[in-house]
C-alpha cells in the first residue's frame, strides 16, 4: 500500500479498533490458483499474539481454503469511515484555485501467517465467539444454544476455518493531513452531519504529524 509518512497510522489500538468496528474485511490470496478475493466477517483476537490473531471461517464449498492451505499469500483489508472531498470545501480554492478533488478514507491491511483448521471444537468455539461479538448490544441476544445441536453440527461440516496471525499490519488514514487548517476545517464543516465518522477523524488528525 502506497503510504505517505503523513498518513501512516502505527498505533495497533487504533488500527485494531477500525477492525473491531468494520469487521467485514475482503480477504485476498495470491498463489497457485490466481488472484482470489471474498468479503467475510473477521474475529479479533488481539491477546493471541504480539500483533494479535484474526479467525474466520469459509463455506468448505469456497476454493479460497484450498488455496491457503496450499500456501496462498493472504492479506486481509478492512475498509474504515471514507468520503468524496470535493475542492469547493477549501479555503484555498478561493484564495488560488490550485485544488482538486480527492477521497479521505481509513484502511487497515493485514499479513500474516494463515492455517486451515478443520476441527469441529475450534470451529465451534470461532462461531461462538463472532456471534457473541455481534449479538452482545441486542435486548434478547441471540446464541448457538437456540439451535438443535444436530443442525449445528451438520452446519459446521460445511465450513472450514483460517486463523491469521499478524506479522505485519499497516494503516492508513487520509483524513486531510495535507491541508492548511483552514481547508481541513472547511472539510469536517462540508461533510456535516451525514459523514460524522470522517468529520471526527479530519478533526482530531490535523497537522502533517498523521496523529491527534
Amino acid at each position: 500500500m502506497y503510504q505517505p509518512a503523513h498518513f501512516r497510522e502505527d498505533d495497533l489500538a487504533t488500527q485494531h479498533a477500525l477492525i473491531r468496528a468494520h469487521p467485514l474485511g475482503l480477504l485476498i490470496s495470491a498463489g497457485a490458483a490466481g488472484l482470489l478475493a471474498n468479503p467475510v466477517p473477521f474475529d479479533l483476537d488481539a491477546e493471541a499474539s504480539e500483533k494479535g490473531v484474526l479467525r474466520l471461517h469459509l463455506a468448505r464449498a469456497n476454493p479460497q481454503w484450498r488455496a491457503i492451505a496450499e500456501g496462498a499469500d493472504t492479506l486481509a483489508v478492512f475498509q474504515g469511515a471514507d468520503a468524496y472531498i470535493t475542492p469547493s470545501w477549501y479555503r484555498t480554492k478561493q484564495e488560488t484555485g490550485k485544488v482538486v478533488p480527492t477521497w479521505n478514507y481509513a484502511i487497515v491491511q493485514v499479513r500474516g501467517t494463515a492455517r486451515v483448521i478443520e476441527d469441529a471444537g475450534w470451529l465451534m468455539d470461532q462461531v461462538s465467539a463472532l456471534t457473541r461479538r455481534h449479538e452482545e448490544r441486542r435486548s434478547a441476544p441471540w446464541s448457538l444454544d437456540d439451535a438443535p445441536p444436530d443442525f449445528l453440527r451438520a452446519q459446521l461440516r460445511g465450513i472450514v476455518g483460517i486463523e491469521i496471525d499478524i506479522r505485519r499490519i499497516d494503516g492508513k488514514w487520509k483524513v486531510s493531513q495535507n491541508r492548511p487548517a483552514a481547508d481541513r476545517n472547511g472539510v469536517a464543516e462540508g461533510l456535516g452531519d451525514g459523514q460524522d465518522d470522517m468529520a471526527a477523524l479530519v478533526r482530531a488528525y490535523g497537522g502533517r504529524e498523521g496523529r491527534p
